[in-house]
């Protein structure tokens, strides 16, 4: 059995837009209105996690899990430039609270993919004034963070700064829009906009001296992780590809707590660039292939390229439908994942995405929970794999 280090977290992530519903001051909210082809259902009252936080919490705690990640809303707490509402402050208080009442680890996330509309409207992280404007909102959110160990400032980077290349090229002249709703690895868009790259870590190095003088604090931000391989001597592409689409995130990193690692799949890439999964290739309701080993990789990519940061592993999963398939993919990368600790990776803790079937940005239809969710009673229902996982949890072993 692999020794984990003394307070390894064992937990489950969420993200405010995807499970709390109703979040209508923000930016992801307002192009769902728009009718766009990228994201062709709403999110709506998502999975009323607004008003069933505690439910969730509890469904947490019994599963024998001690930390839970979760994000807070900017668009909620700043609904227009320099309104900050003490209410929804208050709101996400309570959550903070409610965890460590039940004995739960809070990891924060203060930026997961949405932003205010205004703030997007006026230029957004592109703005002259973007990453001012993130510094006074994390100026604000520092109120209610107390007792809170772990602060994820920015949710990958990396895909925010992909998708800003990819609204780019889709507005030149020679540009379209995809009609046809994707779930995109990395490695099958545009390279990211260099500047918004830029923005994006001068707005993470921002946020970290705002919370710089909170005491036991870590602060960190995730990457979206894409396991590049190289095939038929594209090695120099892959040098290229992963550094523009992930390995200049993981350098900003260098610097920090934590780095957190997300990692699903692998993109495997030859001369001409990506390639898509040979034909018969096992694949996950997103299309991606079945890929436990990536977790492994991603660990082990990531530790050698900060120089040893702590690793905190902040998502990981499958779209499935099998609950069976399920537990077999986290076995995989829960396996992989006790190799690199034994091989001397730093890593502090594992949070399986996701607790809840929830809103896959524009789609329904990925179901990455632990617990399944009725869409019109918001009932919650444990899978055999939330049992699964919190029996692993309650023992702290990692399968071998």
């Amino acid at each position: 059995m692999t020794n984990l280090p003394e307070g390894f977290l064992w937990g489950t992530a969420t993200a405010g837009h995807q499970v709390e519903g109703n979040n209508t001051d923000s930016d992801v909210w307002a192009l769902e209105q728009s009718g766009t082809p990228m994201l062709p259902e709403r999110s709506g009252d998502a999975c009323d996690s607004y008003h069933r936080w505690r439910e969730d919490l509890d469904i947490v705690r019994d599963l024998g899990l001690n930390s839970y990640r979760f994000g807070i809303e900017w668009a909620r707490i700043e609904p227009v430039p320099g309104h900050f509402s003490l209410a929804e402050l208050a709101h996400y208080r309570r959550m903070v609270e409610g965890c460590l009442e039940r004995g739960i680890t809070p990891v924060v996330t203060l930026h997961h993919f949405t932003s205010p509309a205004w703030f997007s409207a006026g230029g957004g992280w592109l703005g002259t004034d973007g990453v001012d404007l993130f510094r006074r909102y994390v100026r604000q959110a520092k109120a209610i963070l107390d007792g809170v160990p772990w602060v994820c400032t920015v949710n990958e980077p990396n895909m925010l700064a992909m998708i800003t290349g990819a609204r780019r090229a889709a507005a030149e002249p020679s540009g379209k829009e995809d009609g046809e709703h994707r779930h995109l690895v990395a490695g099958a868009m545009p390279p990211p906009d260099q500047a918004a790259s830029e923005a994006l870590i001068a707005a993470h190095h921002a946020a970290r001296e705002e919370l710089s003088d909170l005491s036991g604090l870590r602060t960190g931000w995730t990457v979206a992780n894409q396991n590049f391989e190289a095939v038929d001597g594209a090695d120099d592409l892959v040098a290229e590809w992963s550094y523009t689409r992930e390995d200049q995130f993981l350098d900003a990193a260098k610097d920090d707590d934590f780095v957190g690692v997300q990692a699903y799949t692998r993109v495997v890439i030859g001369p001409e660039g990506p390639r898509e999964p040979e034909s018969g290739t096992r694949r996950t309701i997103t299309g991606w292939e079945f890929h436990p080993q990536a977790l492994e990789g991603a660990v082990r990519h990531t530790a050698e390229r900060t120089g040893g940061v702590p690793v905190l592993v902040t998502e990981n999963g499958i779209a499935t439908a099998s609950d069976d398939e399920r537990i077999e993919y986290t076995t995989g990368a829960l396996a992989g994942l006790g190799r690199a600790i034994a091989d001397g990776v730093d890593v502090r803790g594992y949070l399986h995405w996701s607790l809840l079937d929830n809103y896959e940005w524009g789609t329904w239809e990925p179901t990455f929970g632990l617990v399944g969710v009725d869409r019109e009673t918001f009932g919650r229902t444990v899978k055999p794999s939330g049992r699964w996982y919190g029996d692993l949890a309650r023992r702290g072993e990692l399968p071998s």
